[in-house]
């Protein structure tokens, strides 16, 4: 009997959808607390080739969610430490693996060598980017976010909106696994949706996981969820660059105070919060681009709310990312 059997022999899947399963080419951004259910259930179900995207290192204070990992593999890269894993789980699948973090400078070729992305990274500026990029490419994604006992899961791009339509803003403040804490078996169930809604989308399920949310709120053991197959698509007036890509001429906000970023993105920067963006309310030149500078994309995405409230001109953000000190703390 093959290890497919017992898929292949439900109707919804047969030989058709294993061999749909076989064929695609999944890319998952993010392998830590999704990323383990997601990754071991897309490679036991056969899924052709997997790119894995991840610039982190294990941490300690990740193996209690993240279980792909051994105490052995702390410091080690959590790809090359999840592709050992994933390999002796399954030999036909073929693992790619890739250090450098997802930015605006490389999602556009990742996700358009891609058959579907799973944004397993629980960063606001990721899930922005790479629905961006989906959306651009026709790409379905399924993006998930998990914090404390409560997160979701979402289909979004390909046949759906983008995640901009259900989601148009950022949420008010920043709560990460490092400062609101996680339980971890609240992170391996939405993995594991994630994980079944990546699948029903490349069989072709119905109805389709694309255009489809679930909510999880394990404190109180309740699920929801909705479609928004008829949300309307906004406008992406605030989108990521790389921060290579600031040029001279740029009017740059950053963000970052001096013990996070000691030396600013660049040497024409002004070095302001949001609070005194706001107070200050500077307006850059009609021919200027606006940019904003912070570590998750949140405080960019507020000072460019403000400034856009009262001008119309270019506006970008850049999410620097996490510095040496800040690693280890995604979901």
């Amino acid at each position: 009997m093959s290890r497919y059997a017992r898929q292949i022999c439900q109707p919804e899947v047969g030989e058709d959808g294993q061999a749909a399963i076989r064929a695609a080419h999944v890319l998952i951004v993010g392998v830590g607390g999704l990323g383990a259910p997601v990754l071991q259930y897309l490679v036991g179900a056969g899924v052709g080739r997997l790119t894995l995207v991840d610039g982190d290192v294990v941490a300690l204070s990740n193996l209690h969610r993240q279980t792909l990992f051994r105490e052995r593999d702390i410091d080690r890269p959590k790809v090359n430490a999840a592709a050992d894993t994933l390999c002796a789980l399954n030999g036909d699948c073929v693992i790619n693996v890739d250090e450098t973090p997802l930015g605006p400078a490389n999602a556009a070729t990742l996700v358009g060598h891609s058959t579907l992305v799973l944004d397993c990274a629980d960063s606001f500026a990721t899930s922005y980017i790479l629905s961006d990029a989906c959306q651009d490419a026709g790409v379905p994604l399924i993006s998930a976010s998990v914090l404390g006992f409560s997160g979701y899961v979402g289909g979004f791009c390909g046949t759906a909106p983008s995640l901009r339509a259900v989601f148009p803003d950022l949420p008010d403040r920043a709560a990460t696994c490092a400062t609101a804490g996680v339980m971890g078996p609240v992170v391996g169930m939405i993995g594991a949706a994630q994980a079944q809604m990546a699948l029903g989308c490349l069989i072709g399920q119905t109805p389709s996981s694309l255009g489809q949310l679930i909510s999880f709120d394990m404190q109180t053991f309740r699920t929801s969820g909705f479609r928004f197959d008829n949300a309307p698509e906004p406008h992406a007036d605030l989108k990521f660059i790389a921060a290579n890509d600031i040029i001279a001429p740029d009017f740059v906000v950053e963000l970052r105070d001096t013990i996070e970023a000691p030396d600013p993105v660049c040497a024409h920067a002004q070095r302001l919060t949001v609070a005194q963006f706001a107070g200050h309310m500077p307006v850059p030149a009609n021919d200027q681009r606006a940019v904003f500078v912070c570590r998750s994309g949140l405080r960019a995405w507020q000072a460019a709310s403000t400034l856009r409230s009262y001008w119309d001109g270019d506006i970008s953000l850049v999410a620097i990312g996490d510095t040496p000190s800040h690693k280890g703390q995604t979901t």
